[in-house]
């Protein structure tokens, strides 16, 4: 399926290709007009969108937030438009190309779609501008979601050699989580900790979480070990270098590692929430006579 996006223009095509050959990304030049965009529309989002629209619709709290809580807010913005607009995407793509659905294990592991392609190009976009943010402000966002940014941004680039670009565009679908859990740690900064609402998103949170990450994720990855596997095994014209086999696996692990880490944080954190408050000795005890 070819890219239904416009066409790169030629000038940024060739302007490219003097970066992407000695990095052997074949196809990044074809879809750096969709990587470039995406990370000058999100960090825009996250300077100016967010701020003018988070201080009229939540105009008693988020003006009033401490400087690292408004920079984790804008973050949660950013990453909302994101992930609806990226698993919309995503989605579409899985569903309706037929080249990609009849590709063999070569052409999971080498294959290319024009689609997929620039569904990796819109994701790179954001992991870029990810990776930048986690950097800028390590103390707002930790190492963990530096770690997670670089490992993501590894991954999607990779894609565009292309290298298993058949399995970067399933592993996209872990961001169908990522809405739930920015409406769960919005709702905390507005005050409704511990409502219905929040209960009710906690539990998507946990199942699309769960559901997304970690079994649909596991299940992709068992499958790219095995493909990748299979081409170290049968190198045949297109043998895959071990440094290439080794940095995939490791990032795509790194990134599943976090991924159960963060579930175990989540369970407890959303049970905290909704936890009773514990009563005090001296009003539960009866007095001695």
């Amino acid at each position: 399926m070819r890219d239904p996006f416009f066409r790169p223009p030629v000038s940024l095509v060739r302007a490219a290709e003097p970066l992407a050959q000695p990095l052997a990304l074949k196809t990044l030049p074809l879809h750096l007009h969709e990587i470039l965009p995406a990370f000058c529309i999100y960090e825009f989002i996250n300077r100016v969108v967010s701020p003018y629209v988070s201080a009229r619709l939540a105009s008693r709290v988020y003006p009033q937030l401490p400087r690292k809580t408004k920079i984790n807010w804008n973050v949660h913005f950013v990453s909302m438009v994101q992930s609806c607009f990226i698993n919309t995407l995503a989605l579409w793509v899985i569903y309706a190309d037929k080249e990609r659905m009849r590709m063999s294990w070569k052409e999971r592991v080498w294959g290319y779609t024009g689609a997929g392609g620039m569904v990796q190009g819109f994701a790179a976009g954001y992991f870029a501008w990810d990776l930048l943010a986690s950097s800028i402000d390590i103390d707002v966002h930790g190492w963990g979601a530096l770690a997670h940014a670089a490992s993501a941004l590894t991954v999607s680039m990779m894609g565009f050699r292309p290298f298993v670009n058949y399995y970067g565009l399933n592993f996209i679908l872990y961001e169908l989580s990522t809405p739930f859990l920015n409406i769960h740690w919005w709702l905390d900064k507005v005050g409704m900790t511990g409502s219905t609402l929040q209960l009710v998103n906690g539990i998507a949170l946990l199942t699309t979480f769960g559901g997304s990450r970690l079994v649909w994720g596991t299940y992709q990855n068992y499958r790219m070990y095995t493909d990748i596997w299979r081409a170290v095994q049968n190198p045949g014209e297109l043998p895959v270098p071990s440094w290439l086999a080794i940095a995939y696996l490791a990032s795509t692990t790194a990134l599943s590692g976090l991924n159960f880490y963060w579930f175990g944080k989540m369970i407890r954190t959303v049970a905290k929430r909704f936890e009773k408050p514990k009563e005090t000795k001296g009003k539960t005890d009866k007095k001695k006579q």
